[in-house]
C-alpha cells in the first residue's frame, strides 16, 4: 500500500549529533524530548543550551528561588532521555531581547558543542490556530536560525575565535512545532519517555491551571496528531520539523 504524506521523513543517518537551543526549561520537554529519547538511544550525542533559567515561570516562587530550582527540574528532566549535557545562557526570563548578544551567545553554544544538527523552536508569531507565540520563543528562535550561519563564519563575533571557539558550520537547523513543518522524526516507542521527562518538571507543573493537561494528555495531543499527519499506521508518535540544510 502506497501512503502518501506532504511530510519527509528526517534522514537520522545524515547526523550523529545534535544540539537543541530553547529560551526556558520545560521547552524542550513539549514534544522535542520525545525525538532526543530516540536519539540517544541510537547513539547519538544530544545537548541541551538555554538562554534562561526560567526564573519568572512561577508566580508564587521568588525568581532568585525559581532560577536554581528550575534548572535543576531541567537536569533531571534531560537524564531522562539520556542527555548529561544542559548548558544555560544568562538572559532574563520573559525580556530576552532579538540581537547581537543572543546571536553571539548562541554562536558561541554551536561551537562549544560543535553538532551535525540544531534544532530549536517555533519562531513564528502564532503557536498553532488562536495561540500567540510568547516572545523569548520567537527571540530565542529566530536568533538561532541566524547564529547557525555565524558560527561557521569566522569574521562575524571574531572575538569567540580569540576566545579559543574555532568556526563550526553545522549541516541542518531545525524548527519544532511551527506552522510550516517539511519533515517528522518517528518517536514511536518513546512516548512514555517523553511523558517522564516533562513530568520532571515537578514545581512547574504543580503551578500550572488546575485545568491545564496532565503530561500523557498533553504530550498524546502534540504527538499524536504529529503522527495523524505522517500518514503511516506503524507511526504512532512523531515529532514535526521544519528543516533548513546549511
Amino acid at each position: 500500500m502506497t501512503i502518501l504524506s506532504d511530510l519527509a521523513a528526517l534522514d537520522e543517518n545524515s547526523f550523529d549529533s545534535v544540539l537543541c537551543v530553547v529560551a526556558h526549561p520545560d521547552d524542550i520537554e513539549y514534544g522535542m524530548a520525545a525525538a532526543v529519547a530516540a536519539w540517544t538511544t541510537a547513539g547519538k550525542t544530544v545537548r541541551y543550551f538555554l538562554l534562561t533559567r526560567g526564573e519568572a515561570g512561577i508566580d508564587t516562587m521568588d525568581p532568585v528561588d525559581a532560577a536554581p530550582a528550575r534548572a535543576d527540574e531541567e537536569r533531571a528532566s534531560a537524564a531522562v532521555v539520556g542527555v548529561d549535557s544542559v548548558e544555560f545562557g544568562d538572559h532574563p526570563d520573559g525580556t530576552i531581547e532579538y540581537g547581537l548578544r543572543l546571536r553571539r551567545d548562541i554562536a558561541a553554544a554551536i561551537r562549544r558543542a560543535r553538532p551535525d544538527l540544531v534544532i530549536t523552536a517555533n519562531h513564528h508569531e502564532t503557536w498553532g490556530p488562536g495561540n500567540l507565540n510568547q516572545a523569548d520563543h520567537r527571540a530565542v528562535g529566530l536568533a538561532t536560525l541566524d547564529a547557525t550561519a555565524d558560527a561557521g563564519n569566522r569574521w562575524i563575533f571574531p572575538e569567540l575565535v580569540d576566545e579559543g571557539l574555532e568556526p563550526w558550520k553545522v549541516s541542518a537547523v531545525a524548527v519544532a512545532a511551527g506552522p510550516t513543518p517539511s519533515h517528522y522524526v518517528d518517536v514511536t516507542g518513546h512516548f512514555d519517555d517523553a511523558v517522564e521527562s516533562l513530568e520532571e518538571h515537578r514545581l512547574y507543573n504543580a503551578a500550572l491551571p488546575e485545568d491545564f493537561p496532565k503530561p500523557p494528555e498533553l504530550l498524546g495531543d502534540i504527538l499524536g496528531a504529529a503522527a495523524e499527519r505522517v500518514r503511516d499506521p506503524m507511526v504512532t508518535h512523531a515529532l514535526l520539523l521544519e528543516v533548513f540544510p546549511r
